[in-house]
């Protein structure tokens, strides 16, 4: 027997409007469209070892025999509150780019070739169009490392996120052979440290740099913000939103030849917590690390940051990367050959015994 469906509890045209999906704010036919322009956008970032394509529930990537002893690697990372200035200047591929380098990076430390990507986009009322342009850029980035755009997830998610705002979230799995792993654990205190540059504040500190400049803070001041982002600044040589807002570094095709090489004991990427949390990551116990205080160039928007802010001296370094994009540990015996295979690589410190009573990571 058919069972009927359930009354409604409303009583004629007094009756409350039945709840539906569209109705909280998840638009299924937008949803379907979106997917769609994923699997367009996506096809630039592509590898023969990937089976299938943008859809299933699952990507599949077919490792082959290409390695004798393969170690897979993996690391996910989020791009943080810099999503809230790049939603005011409407710049979302460069934030597309920015997850991929972000995370990219952080593999590349333990030597391996970056082989796919996913992304995570969780939102509430974010257009098709920016979510479009951020897959684009993730994508274009993808295809620029060599790299295969794998698949995600975009989550309409009214009540958890501000209406108009996202949080964008990105994974890659790479491989390296477990004989060409760098882990840090050959470093001994004498090795020198170089380090590459970065080219501003990459995708950490934002939750300081918004109060300090006070902007991207009251939703109701979003169209001044919008024009300050868009204003020339003398100090900086360029626009706010320039500064603020340019991706994140890509160190793998710059480093590649030093690692293949093995001329690479560590490498250190330079992101939140700076250089005092993450230095020790790759040191043995027992090591420290000691800087040469002014011994490189610091972007001016770290100076204008700390200015606008009042902020302590030590206090900046403790957040952000200060100039310093990645830092790579060598014996003093390979620094020529470090630096004839990446001739932007600059020396700026060295490992030492640790001293009970005086900080892990210091200056000289």
């Amino acid at each position: 027997m058919t069972q009927s469906p359930p009354p409604s509890s409303g009583q004629g045209a007094e009756s409350e409007p039945p709840l539906t999906y569209s109705g909280v704010g998840i638009d299924f036919e937008a949803r379907a469209n979106v997917v769609e322009r994923y699997k367009d956008v996506s096809k630039r970032a592509s590898r023969p070892e990937v089976l299938g394509g943008i859809g299933p529930f699952a990507g599949l990537f077919a490792l082959g025999n290409k390695y004798r002893d393969p170690v897979i690697v993996a690391s996910t990372d989020g791009v943080g509150t810099k999503v809230k200035l790049a939603a005011l200047a409407g710049r979302y591929e460069d934030i597309g780019h920015d997850i991929v380098y972000a995370c990219v990076n952080d593999l590349l430390t333990t030597g391996a070739e970056p082989l796919f990507f996913l992304d995570y986009i969780g939102s509430d009322g974010l257009p098709q169009e920016a979510k479009v342009s951020v897959v684009k850029g993730i994508a274009d980035a993808c295809a620029g490392l060599g790299m295969a755009l794998l698949g995600g997830e975009t989550a309409d998610m009214p009540g958890v996120y501000p209406r108009g705002e996202f949080d964008l979230v990105g994974f890659v799995v790479g491989v390296v052979e477990r004989e060409a792993l760098i882990d840090g654990t050959k470093i001994v205190a004498g090795d020198l440290l170089f380090a590459l540059p970065s080219n501003g504040l990459h995708t950490n500190g934002y939750s300081l740099v918004r109060p300090a400049l006070n902007i991207a803070m009251d939703a109701s001041q979003a169209e001044a913000d919008r024009r300050r982002l868009e204003r020339y600044e003398e100090e900086l040589g360029e626009t706010l939103a320039d500064a603020l807002l340019r991706p994140h570094e890509d160190y793998v095709g710059v480093l590649r030849p030093a690692i293949s090489s093995g001329v690479v004991k560590g490498l250190s990427h330079i992101t939140g917590g700076g250089l005092e949390e993450n230095i020790p990551r790759i040191l043995p116990a027992s090591l420290g690390a000691r800087f040469r205080r002014g011994g490189w160039d610091v972007p001016p928007v770290f100076s204008f940051v700390q200015r606008a802010g009042s902020i302590e001296g030590d206090e900046m370094f403790r957040v952000f990367n200060m100039g310093l994009g990645m830092v790579i540990a060598v014996a003093p015996g390979d620094a020529g050959r470090l630096l004839a295979e990446v001739p932007a690589a600059f020396e700026v410190g060295v490992v030492v015994p640790e001293v009970e009573g005086e900080p892990r990571v210091g200056w000289q």
